[in-house]
């Protein structure tokens, strides 16, 4: 007979921020338990429940005793479970009796061969295990493998004991359909009363009747909503309702979220206002303050701008929220002030004056300070600059480059780090700079995140690019490389980055020339010894094995990437446009038989110039064809079309029409297909063997300038 089963451990408040994923795990854990040890259906409905003081489950169709199992023991050969005479052996004997049996059931062993050695069976019936002692076992396991952020010791009542959880537990529900399940956790044994909302409740204890009955019973009596999910759907209901009766839209903050229904049982959304005056301060700085320290959410017209009013989501519902509103509304007050304060001391003094003082900040102990980081940057996004768009953008790029960490020394900035290059941007306005020169030292640090935009213009493109290159170059150089999940200074971030803005910005900058620009502008030749140094190599394939985790995430096939990254292409700009040549190239009908081929020719020359100089690639890649001694027509057909294709490929491939050189080579299946038919390309005359050779070289050349085909093939 199978029951629906109810845990719940009341708890003192729970992590806001962990709750969420508290509140499944613990589902998630206790379930599978359950299912491991036979007492659940695989196909059974796991509801997890969560509020800031409980962390409860409901699991369909559990079992009061798992069925018993026929299973069969191995026990050991033959020729030691017996002696001589058939008779068991001590340690027969001694292997039933850890396996509880005896002596009894020796007649029933049976007897098997397991390779070459004929060895003992048992087959015996292991009985089910009790609901009682599973879910003690799965209570056990599933507390044990929380993800709790932090563990709080704390002693039990009795005043001796003591016992390690996320928060003290109160009380503890078992109840398998309206029976209540003896187990003991955490010092506390198991019941059907719980608490509800600590003011609202009009039950106290509230006395669970089944495991059926638990959310409904704690909404009525004990006004609190058990679910993370509905309690969160509530609350958007009602701040979309309350927003749309003031016509303006709340700020979307799905983190916020997750906290805000972590905080309260009984959600009741309110409409709070401040001052017009403060929204003279950056909205963003306005936005943030509400957000981070009162959890409210901030409310944008129908332009996105901010409005003068908030919601907030209180835990109770009195019949007349006012004091509530008031009270909130004077503590954001405060906080709005606090910001309108930072923003106009920051305004006294400009950005330029604050450069000297970066020199006073330490970046790393081991690459120095702010300032020497500046000037790092700035000597690469001049480079840059330069490249793209001459003296002008280098001069923009140098300029935005020295200011770009000067709001860093701000008073906002120092209150909320998130505002770094926001505030930048306000200031740079503020001391009567160029839009351009504005934009650009907030966009430097973009893109902050996947998805995120990139610069607006081709200065703040130059000093973002610089600044994670100087990043990267600077963090490995000094060996602070990512290992295993282990990524302290966020440079797989940087490195997307880099890759986001060459590709996307379709910027024709070699990946090497910028690497070497930015290693050069580091004068620490003891952490920089030279180009050359295996740290660096590192550096460039690092950056190349991000932008494959990129490019399988754009759903490529692995082939396709393969093909286009075999060769390390320089300018990354081109590998989208490679990519797609080689995807329709894979789809031509002559792709297999090409693609094979040219992975036969590359075998061919490889081992060929592993014999070394005499006969070998080396000797041969500098020579022409003799047309002279081409005797076999497969072979003149093949450098005919050769001579006919190669040009118009090469000349594809300079323009950057990839699609369409890969495409010319289906025209050389038939020529290469007779060839290899009707040649032999390892003559026994050198000459004649070099010749083909060179051929089969002017060949591998022509149809390895987009991607490695070989990759293709199957």
């Amino acid at each position: 007979m199978t029951q629906n089963l109810l845990v719940e451990l009341l708890v003192e408040e729970l992590p806001p921020k962990s709750l969420k994923q508290l509140g499944h795990s613990f589902a998630e854990l206790l379930a599978a338990s359950l299912k491991a040890q036979d007492l659940v259906a695989t196909e059974a409905r796991v509801t997890a429940y969560a509020s800031p003081r409980r962390l409860a489950v409901h699991i369909t169709n559990v079992a009061a005793q798992a069925p018993d199992r026929a299973v069969t023991q191995k026990l050991m050969p033959v020729t030691v479970g017996l002696d001589a005479q058939g008779l068991a052996t001590p340690p027969l004997l001694k292997k039933l009796a850890s396996s509880g049996a005896d002596a009894s059931v020796i007649p029933r062993l049976k007897r098997a061969m397991e390779g070459k050695t004929e060895t003992l069976f048992w087959d015996s019936i292991i009985k089910g295990t009790s609901l009682a002692a599973g879910l003690q076992k799965a209570l056990q396991e599933a507390i044990g493998q929380l993800p709790i952020p932090k563990v709080m010791t704390y002693q039990l009542v009795d005043g001796w004991q003591s016992v390690d959880f996320v928060r003290p537990v109160h009380a503890l529900i078992a109840l398998h359909g309206a029976d209540v399940i003896s187990v003991n956790i955490l010092g506390l044994q198991s019941g059907r009363e719980t608490q509800g909302h600590r003011f609202e409740a009009t039950v106290q204890p509230i006395t669970v009747k089944e495991a059926d009955s638990y959310a409904q019973q704690l909404a009525v009596e004990g006004a609190v909503i058990a679910s993370f999910a509905e309690r969160q759907d509530e609350i958007v209901r009602q701040m979309t309702a309350a927003a749309q009766h003031e016509n303006l839209t709340p700020i979307e903050d799905a983190a916020l979220l997750d906290e805000v229904t972590a905080l309260v049982e009984h959600p009741n959304v309110l409409v709070g206002t401040f001052d017009p005056a403060f929204l003279q301060v950056p909205q963003e700085c306005l936005i943030l303050t509400m957000k981070t320290n009162q959890k409210y959410f901030p409310l944008l017209d129908t332009q996105g701008r901010l409005a003068n009013k908030f919601l907030l989501v209180a835990n109770i519902k009195p019949a007349d929220p006012s004091l509530i509103i008031a009270g909130n509304e004077r503590v954001v007050r405060s906080r709005l002030a606090d910001a309108q304060f930072f923003f106009d001391q920051d305004r006294k003094k400009t950005l330029e004056s604050r450069i000297p003082e970066l020199n006073k900040v330490v970046y790393h102990n081991k690459l120095g300070t702010q300032g020497d980081r500046t000037q790092r940057v700035c000597t690469i996004a001049k480079a840059i600059g330069s490249q793209l768009g001459g003296e002008e953008l280098s001069r923009q790029a140098a300029k935005v480059a020295n200011l770009a960490k000067a709001d860093l020394l701000t008073e906002m900035v120092g209150e909320f780090p998130e505002l770094q290059g926001i505030m930048g941007n306000y200031y740079a306005h503020h001391d009567g700079l160029s839009e351009i020169i504005a934009h650009a030292i907030e966009d430097h640090y973009k893109p902050r995140f996947a998805g995120d935009v990139l610069p607006r213009n081709l200065a703040g493109i130059c000093v973002a690019l610089a600044d994670k290159l100087e990043t990267l170059t600077g963090l490995y150089g000094i060996q602070q490389i990512p290992t295993g999940d282990k990524d302290p200074f966020a440079l797989r971030r940087h490195a997307l980055g880099v890759i986001r803005l060459l590709i996307e910005k379709e910027l024709p900058l070699s990946l090497k020339e910028l690497l070497k620009q930015s290693r050069e502008a580091f004068n620490s030749p003891e952490n920089f010894p030279s180009q050359e140094n295996d740290t660096f190599v590192n550096l460039r394939l690092f950056i190349y094995d991000r932008l494959n985790h990129n490019l399988r995430e754009q759903e490529y096939k692995v082939q396709e990437i393969e093909a286009v990254l075999s060769y390390l292409p320089d300018f990354l700009f081109e590998i989208p446009k490679r990519l797609e040549a080689v995807r329709a190239f894979a789809n031509l009908p002559e792709s297999a038989s090409l693609a094979s081929t040219y992975k036969r020719v590359h075998n061919i020359l490889k081992k060929d110039m592993d014999k070394g100089p005499v006969s070998g690639v080396g000797s041969i890649r500098n020579r022409d064809i003799d047309e002279g001694i081409l005797t076999e027509s497969a072979e003149i057909a093949l450098y005919q079309a050769l001579s006919n294709i190669k040009p118009r490929v090469d000349t594809a491939v300079r323009a950057g029409y990839y699609t369409q050189s890969l495409q010319l080579l289906a025209e050389l299946k038939n020529p290469i297909d007779a060839f290899f038919d009707q040649v032999m390309v390892y003559a026994d005359n050198e000459d004649l063997r070099a010749n083909r050779l060179t051929l089969l070289d002017l060949l591998y050349k022509t149809m390895n300038q987009v991607a490695d085909l070989s990759k293709l093939a199957s």
